[in-house]
């Protein structure tokens, strides 16, 4: 093992609910009614794949670009600042440095999100490579964003890294880019979800993952 790619949300970061909260109230602005715990479970996704869940496609050419934005703009100014770490993010990713491996960043997220996230974290001395929605065409489900993550690991096989996710739609993102997936489920999906998708292994949170370090996948050489 020589890398290790991580989601942010609902994996390092307890915001997924503060995600589905913000999707719900923009699309309530343009007159769309939705269920938060239907939009909750598609949080994982970027909003080109969550958006078709709940608009026809019609609607998503006319207008998705504008709810996008709104969606971001509120998620920015109301929900950003009530965003709060997991437990022991940093002692993790000092683990993971101290193991000799090299640590990436792959959300589906925009740019300035995942910037911002680092500082709220406090990790970003310790990242190497980083990739969001704006290195991506697509986003999660499918594997653009950790093929970006992989072409910033130069030298690197796709066998020597592993993606660490709290979704299914980052386990398919990853098995389709070739890569292995260690599920969290911080990020609020059934472990039965994570199996089904393809985790190799599953872990409660940072903490378990970081307790259980010497026995985990990013342990073995």
């Amino acid at each position: 093992m020589r890398a290790v790619i991580f989601d942010i949300d609902g994996t390092l970061l307890d915001s997924v609910d503060l995600h589905a909260r913000a999707w719900v109230e923009a699309f309530a602005h343009f007159g769309v009614e939705t269920d938060e715990a239907k939009v909750r479970s598609q949080i994982g996704k970027g909003g080109d794949e969550l958006m078709p869940v709940f608009l026809p496609k019609e609607r998503i050419a006319r207008e998705g670009k504008e709810i996008e934005s709104f969606r971001s703009e509120l998620f920015k100014t109301k929900y950003l600042s009530k965003v709060r770490p997991f437990p022991v993010v940093r002692p993790l990713f000092d683990r993971i440095r101290e193991a000799g491996l090299k640590i990436a960043l792959a959300s589906s997220g925009k740019g300035p999100e995942v910037e911002r996230y680092q500082e709220i974290l406090g990790i970003a001395d310790l990242v190497d490579v980083v990739t969001s929605s704006d290195d991506a065409d697509r986003s999660k489900p499918h594997p653009d964003i950790f093929e970006a993550a992989v072409k910033k690991l130069e030298g690197l096989d796709k066998n020597q890294m592993i993606v660490i996710g709290d979704t299914p739609y980052d386990a398919e993102a990853a098995s389709k880019a070739g890569l292995r997936t260690i599920g969290m489920l911080c990020g609020g999906f059934p472990e039965a979800d994570l199996s089904a998708a393809g985790c190799i292994a599953i872990y409660r949170d940072p903490q378990d993952l970081l307790d259980g370090f010497d026995q985990s996948p990013l342990a073995t050489s």
